[in-house]
């Protein structure tokens, strides 16, 4: 099997994975994904897909990954990781949509106004 490429984004995370036949292997930036995600939770995140299909042991997979905060890269690779295993297996799309992993969350930062303290909130009124 050739390697297998697929996009997630979040927010302003941005994450390119490569996944192929291997042990489950899982690399973040050229490091485990268990020191680059040191929390449970954000490890629980990057694997869903994974173990949702049972597959969690017969794939490897390499990403890089860029921009945005902790919490948004682990979303984005979870999209990643999703759409690979979607090109692998058609069959499987309607589990992981099942789970709302298919759809990319389209929530972005909104920009700050000119005039404004910040994007909605404004400068303190004064009467006088």
């Amino acid at each position: 099997m050739e390697v297998i490429n697929a996009l997630g984004r979040r927010k302003s995370a941005v994450a390119r994975v490569y996944l192929s036949e291997g042990t489950g292997k899982v690399t973040v930036n050229n490091k485990d994904y268990k020191t680059y995600f040191p929390t449970g939770t954000l490890q629980y995140i990057v694997t869903q897909p994974l173990v949702l299909l049972e597959v969690a042991d017969k794939y490897d997979v390499k990403v890089n990954l860029d921009g945005g905060g902790i919490k948004g890269q682990a979303e984005a690779l979870r999209l990643g990781i999703t759409r690979a295993l979607i090109q692998i297996d058609e069959e499987c799309r309607g589990k992981l949509k099942a789970e709302g992993f298919v759809t990319r969350d389209p929530r972005e930062v909104e920009r700050k106004k000119p005039g404004q303290k910040k994007a909605r909130k404004k400068f303190q009124f004064s009467k006088r």
